[in-house]
């Protein structure tokens, strides 16, 4: 069955970095699109980043751009999400979601159809 585990959350001072990890299992990772969604406290689910399924291309909603990177390593069936310049509006539960194909036609989380538990992450002073 598909499973994903996150990992790598915690507390982080505003302008930190963390790295986030989500070990999957269950598929043939390297055939589709993964990507990180959050939930903030109070808050509906925010779709975060995506990366299609060979890593070739990258997509980050405008909140995180230029402050998170979505990678993958195919061969160890993980995707990442390293985030720096944290901020405290990035306070949430960060999970990863699975695509149903290679490819990311959109930035909503329409596309997916396994998530894990998530982990959380907090920012604060």
């Amino acid at each position: 069955q598909v499973q994903l585990v996150e990992s790598g959350g915690g507390l982080a001072r505003p302008g930190g970095s963390l790295r986030l990890s989500c070990q999957a299992s269950g598929f043939t990772f390297s055939n589709y699109a993964m990507s990180w969604a959050r939930q903030a406290p109070g808050k509906g689910h925010e779709w975060v980043a995506g990366i299609v399924s060979d890593g070739s291309d990258t997509y980050y909603a405008d909140s995180v751009k230029g402050r998170f990177t979505i990678s993958r390593d195919n061969a160890k069936n993980t995707v990442y999400l390293q985030m720096i310049g944290l901020k405290p509006e990035d306070t949430a539960l960060y999970y990863c979601a699975k695509g149903m194909t290679p490819t990311i036609s959109s930035m909503t989380l329409d596309e997916y159809d396994y998530w894990g538990q998530g982990t959380q992450v907090a920012v604060s002073s």
